[in-house]
């Protein structure tokens, strides 16, 4: 199997598996350390590196939990509190391993739009994701919760410029892989040969 038959067959297994379905297994850290060093090397305009990751492991991942649920039930009116929310928040990282926040930290050069630098991070997200498939390690990319509320900027300290980029839930599952689908890419490309069709694809 060549280099692109490896990479294919990655990325098409790749399924996101939600924290109730894993199985509170750890994983080592230095297996951690690895997937982090596969996201240092995403594209990156400039070389500005963007990305950066809050790791939480061991006894500190269900205390970021019981802050997190203690952060949503004070920001939230009491008519609009939802005890259920609450406890989902509260319960994340029970079966987790680890917890990852990340975010794109805008760095000063004017050149650089912030949009690059979240695909950016966000493509160091998908080698983290790609690499933990690899590695037999189950993830969910989240932006839910608190992940994209204000609360969660100040939480991290984030600068004004600062973007959330999602909370990887990483951990084991004994949950059979599920197979996928997706729409024929056909029906999301155009091709242009023709000098004289350049123009609008019209989707």
């Amino acid at each position: 199997m060549n280099n692109f038959n490896i990479l294919q067959e990655i990325i098409i297994d790749r399924r996101s598996i939600k924290p109730a379905s894993l199985n509170g297994k750890k994983i080592d850290d230095e297996q951690i350390r690895q997937l982090l060093e596969l996201a240092n090397w995403a594209p990156t305009h400039g070389l500005t590196e963007p990305w950066r990751f809050v790791v939480y492991s061991g006894d500190a991942v269900p205390e970021f939990c019981r802050q997190q649920a203690d952060i949503y039930r004070n920001a939230t009116p009491p008519e609009k509190f939802n005890a259920t929310k609450y406890d989902k928040q509260l319960h994340n990282g029970d079966n987790a391993s680890h917890l990852i926040a990340v975010y794109m930290q805008k760095g000063a050069n004017p050149n650089i739009p912030a949009l690059e630098e979240i695909c950016a991070t966000a493509a160091a997200v998908q080698n983290i994701l790609l690499g933990a498939q690899a590695l037999g390690i189950a993830v969910l990319w989240s932006t839910g919760g608190n992940v994209l509320l204000p609360e969660m900027k100040e939480y991290l300290g984030l600068g004004e410029a600062d973007v959330m980029i999602g909370l990887l839930s990483l951990g084991y599952t004994d949950e059979p892989a599920r197979s996928g689908r997706r729409t024929p890419v056909e029906a999301k490309t155009k091709w242009i040969d023709n000098p004289l069709t350049v123009g609008p694809p019209n989707f």
